[in-house]
């Protein structure tokens, strides 16, 4: 045997090696990944979690609105990725307390029986008014400020994850003033998942409040990050300042 093939031999061997060690690698760290994202969602393999909506107002049977639909496909691909088995469940059925299976919640507070309970038990820093002459309706107030929706220009959104007690599975709060604030929430979530682990840990509770900017031109695409409002949000309400003007 010549020393050309040794070489070629060589070569080809240590390309296998070099391709299997890559794969290795490669699988660890997708397991990693998974790892982390279904502790952040609280979403281990097998296990179930409940997806909560609203009926829609102008249909006579028992249906999603479309923004609203979109949200939960964006995360039924998180929890089919996760290895978890989702529910979808209307705002008005009973059910369980919290923290026994991870919980996604999403609407419109004003009109969400579910979503507004959570809100007011584990959000108590945040006001959703129901609307009248002096405030619009579906406007919020955390701490002390008021962020009014302009429909169509400027409309704001709240995006949490809290928990009720150490080692309970997390419920998701994507709480908005139109059903597209809803979906871009959802969205922001999925998109960021891997940062907001980073950031708050994978047990770690938040609330963002999101703005989405001229809906009615990009739909859920322009999201700006306006606060992280955790504390303000989950401390009793303070006294209101002035309303909240868009830049």
């Amino acid at each position: 045997m010549n020393d050309t093939v040794q070489d070629l031999i060589a070569a080809g061997a240590a390309l296998v090696v070099g391709l299997a060690l890559g794969w290795a690698v490669h699988s660890a760290q997708t397991r990693r990944k998974r790892a982390r994202e279904q502790l952040f969602f609280g979403l281990p393999d097998g296990s179930e979690c409940v997806l909560v909506t609203h009926r829609d107002s102008t249909s006579a049977h028992w249906s999603i609105p479309r923004h609203d639909a979109l949200a939960l496909l964006g995360i039924a691909a998180v929890v089919e990725n996760c290895g978890a088995h989702a529910e979808v469940a209307p705002h008005d059925t009973g059910l369980q307390g919290f923290g026994a299976r991870t919980e996604f919640c999403v609407g419109d507070p004003t009109a969400h029986r579910r979503l507004a309970a959570h809100m007011t038990n584990l959000l108590p820093g945040v006001a959703v008014h129901q609307g009248d002459e002096t405030q619009e309706r579906g406007s919020f107030t955390i701490g002390g400020t008021e962020y009014r929706p302009e429909p169509g220009e400027v409309e704001y959104v709240l995006l949490a994850r809290l928990t009720a007690a150490e080692g309970g599975r997390p419920v998701f709060l994507a709480a908005g003033q139109r059903p597209v604030t809803h979906r871009a929430a959802i969205r922001h979530l999925v998109r960021n998942r891997t940062r907001l682990a980073r950031k708050y840990g994978t047990q770690g509770s938040f609330c963002l409040l999101l703005k989405i900017v001229n809906s009615q031109a990009y739909g859920p695409d322009v999201v700006e990050v306006v606060a992280d409002v955790t504390k303000a949000a989950t401390s009793p309400p303070s006294r209101p300042r002035a309303a909240h003007k868009a830049d």
